[in-house]
């Protein structure tokens, strides 16, 4: 088994998902984006999850939904230019082990999303060692893949979650205020729908983690061009912003 797979495997073990109550964001402290060169931002193919709940809160996946949501975020985040990269582009899909090596790091950058979620961004099951501080990283072997798409400064992975309410959810849930008003405030809590995501910054180089951004209460229908480009921005809030690039020494 290789070293990647066996930090998924015990990372995973370690850290669930937590059930987030707010947004919040953070960046590694003094981190700032060099001012020598403009930037290259490498995307991962979004993971998207959209589908359905049932009245008894069952999601089930819907294929065109999750196609439709991953191209409009995939459309959006090229026009957010993040951080005001000179250029976002996206890492190709590959074979072979090249396409083991990706699936293992957008694994493991899963296991440390959920620590860093579980452990670091908010409160109730923070770690002594993580209340303060920004230390997390993928190792530098991450920089493997700038090469496959032409070389990068940073890579960037969004995940979002999306479960729409279906009809008798949504009759479930106003049933449930009713009865709750009628008992006085005192009775049972039925959500519709879940829009969750979340976003982080690795430095290609050094492997470490720069920045996230997390929200378990997402606005804006990924299924649309424009809900699509609200969840976006919504993902980068809090992103770091380049300074501008110095330009080069003219020549003698």
């Amino acid at each position: 088994m290789s070293s990647i797979r066996w930090a998924v495997l015990c990372a995973a073990a370690l850290a669930a998902v937590p059930a987030l109550a707010q947004e919040k964001a953070a960046t590694k402290p003094g981190f700032a984006f060099p001012t020598d060169h403009a930037i290259r931002i490498l995307v991962f193919r979004p993971e998207v999850r959209a589908g359905s709940q049932s009245a008894g809160g069952a999601t089930t996946p819907n294929a065109e939904w999750t196609r439709n949501a991953r191209t409009n975020i995939m459309t959006a985040l090229t026009a957010a230019r993040p951080g005001g990269a000179a250029e976002v582009a996206f890492i190709p899909d590959a074979e072979g082990d090249a396409a083991a090596v990706l699936a293992d790091y957008r694994a493991l950058f899963g296991a440390v999303a959920n620590t860093v979620l579980q452990h670091r961004l908010f409160k109730g099951d923070r770690l002594p060692t993580k209340k303060t501080g920004f230390e997390y990283s993928l190792g530098p072997g991450v920089a493997k893949l700038a090469e496959t798409a032409g070389g990068g400064d940073y890579a960037l992975f969004v995940t979002t979650n999306d479960q729409y309410g279906s009809t008798g959810r949504k009759l479930l849930q106003l049933a449930a205020a009713l009865a709750t008003t009628a008992a006085g405030g005192i009775g049972p809590t039925v959500t519709s729908g879940q829009h969750s995501g979340y976003a982080g910054l690795i430095d290609l180089k050094t492997g470490d983690l720069i920045w996230m951004n997390a929200d378990a209460r997402m606005g804006g229908d990924v299924r649309d061009a424009d809900g699509a480009a609200r969840r976006v921005t919504q993902l980068l809030e809090d992103f770091p912003v380049q300074a501008s690039v110095a330009a080069a020494a003219p020549k003698p």
